[in-house]
């Protein structure tokens, strides 16, 4: 909820464990952007909710985001995942499985960005350029 959110910034991005390449690659340059600036959990969180929640179980997710050390994971039920994207208006569509079952999830692709009043501050866009974003986390920490 809104209030979970209060007390520490954020960057939350909604996502999927099976993503072959925005996922992925959002999380690291959320890591970096957090090395870069010397931040600590306390001080910035990074937080992962899942858009696909039939396959990104509780442990798929924890075995997933363990190459993202300190990232929070966050899985629901379908409802619950519906609600928070609607929350964030993020939107996510799964593509019609091939002949294994295996399908892709298209999804915004933005980081949402949480003051630390747990309130919506900006986004960050995929592929948006290192010092802009570290520029926009600056001032999220700040508000």
């Amino acid at each position: 909820t809104e209030a979970s959110l209060k007390g520490t910034p954020s960057l939350v991005f909604f996502g999927y464990t099976h993503c072959p390449d925005v996922c992925p690659t959002t999380l690291a340059e959320s890591a970096a952007w957090k090395e870069e600036l010397g931040l600590t959990p306390d001080q910035l969180r990074i937080i992962f909710v899942t858009v696909d929640p039939p396959r990104d179980t509780t442990a798929v997710l924890a075995d997933y985001l363990s190459s993202f050390p300190g990232t929070i994971g966050l899985v629901g039920t379908d409802a619950q995942t519906a609600d928070a994207k609607a929350s964030f208006g993020v939107v996510s569509e799964a593509t019609a499985p091939d002949a294994d079952g295996f399908y892709l999830v298209n999804h915004t692709a933005s980081v949402f960005m949480i003051n630390k009043a747990g309130q919506f501050e900006g986004t960050i866009a995929y592929g948006e350029a290192k010092d802009t974003a570290v520029a926009k986390i600056k001032k999220l920490l700040a508000s």
